[in-house]
């Protein structure tokens, strides 16, 4: 095992053999970042605290919601004048990806700063092409999980396509309340036909702004201007969608209520009218919803 910055050191299952360097370093908190359970490795009365992150080095594995927690658990370490040892396998990418938030975090530094400075200690590391991609949107979150955040709730779509492609079941956490049945001073948006709330702001799904026209080329329409915009909302999936979305990868959204036709979802993506491809999409247009606010008048 290496020693990265004070309090914290990166390493392989098999350190976990080596009790006496785990003593000599003060390590009192292990952290295993892999798909094997560690507890054979451990002595039953070794005193450490442990914590264990189930996953596998697959690109499509998820890391980054468990980064704001593992830091704490290092952290603990750290502040009770102790070591901690984040390993998994090989100590190549999973532990990598951990130890690589960790000093993000800590010293908020950029993914290619903190990336480079775990690099100088141990020349090895790769962190595999998901967990950099989730390391550069922990960078872009100011390094905090923020799980009302648009970006993370789609990066959690994404990663909900990818371990269910067939979209046979769908986590009910992930829908959104349905706003008709809750009371909230939110800005709300309702179906144009029938007046029936369908989704509140912080549902919308914000993408940057496509290229445009030049984004449909390969599609060769003669009448495409050169103005970008988005004319749908793409938003998280709302509990009225539920019956709709399951088994089925794309099909329409109708209106719960007077069935009317607001616009499509596709669990593979679609491109937005400003050129921009977002995955999943679950769109509805815009001149079909109104937006409500509610108004604030001082008596």
């Amino acid at each position: 095992m290496l020693l990265v910055d004070p309090g914290l050191y990166i390493g392989t299952a098999a350190d976990l053999n080596d009790r006496q360097a785990l003593a000599d370093a003060s390590v009192t908190h292990i952290l295993s970042v892999d798909s094997a359970d560690p507890a054979p490795l451990l002595p039953a009365d070794g005193g450490f605290r442990r914590k264990w992150v189930n996953v596998l080095d697959e690109a499509t594995s998820d890391l980054l919601s468990h980064m704001d927690d593992c830091f704490l658990f290092i952290q603990e370490a750290v502040d009770g004048g102790k070591a901690a040892i984040v390993h998994c396998q090989a100590g190549r990418s999973r532990s990598a990806t951990i130890v690589t938030a960790y000093l993000m975090k800590r010293y908020q530094l950029s993914f290619s700063e903190a990336y480079n400075r775990l690099k100088s200690v141990k020349q090895d590391v790769q962190v595999n092409s998901g967990f950099e991609e989730q390391l550069l949107l922990y960078e872009t979150m100011h390094c905090a999980v923020d799980t009302c955040s648009p970006l993370y709730k789609q990066y959690r779509l994404t990663k909900l396509t990818e371990k269910y492609p067939e979209m046979q079941q769908v986590p009910r956490e992930l829908f959104a309340i349905d706003p008709a049945h809750s009371s909230s001073t939110e800005v709300s948006y309702r179906c144009r036909k029938c007046r029936r709330t369908l989704f509140r702001g912080s549902s919308i799904l914000t993408h940057p702004v496509g290229e445009g026209a030049s984004a449909f080329a390969h599609k060769k329409f003669s009448n495409l201007s050169g103005d970008v915009q988005c004319t749908s909302y793409f938003i998280e999936p709302v509990q009225w969608m539920e019956q709709a979305l399951l088994g089925v990868m794309d099909g329409q959204l109708l209106c719960p209520k007077c069935s009317s036709k607001l616009g499509s979802f596709s669990w593979c993506g679609d491109q937005c009218s400003c050129g921009r491809w977002v995955t999943p999409a679950f769109q509805l247009h815009r001149n079909k919803v109104d937006e409500i606010r509610q108004l604030h008048i001082q008596k």
